[in-house]
């Protein structure tokens, strides 16, 4: 996968390691803003089910 993504980017290698990491910045700011809150509204964090 990571290879046919590599090869699917226009330019010089310099570029195309400028766009994946441009990309992968998109990815986690999508993920911090948007799906991790989604997700914490369906974890309880106060329910602990461990016991000391």
């Amino acid at each position: 996968m990571y290879a046919a993504l590599w090869h699917i980017l226009p330019g010089p290698i310099w570029l195309r390691v400028v766009t994946l990491t441009v990309l992968l910045a998109g990815v986690l700011v999508v993920c911090l803003t948007l799906v991790f809150p989604w997700l914490n509204s369906f974890i309880n964090a106060t329910e602990v089910t461990v016991k000391k």
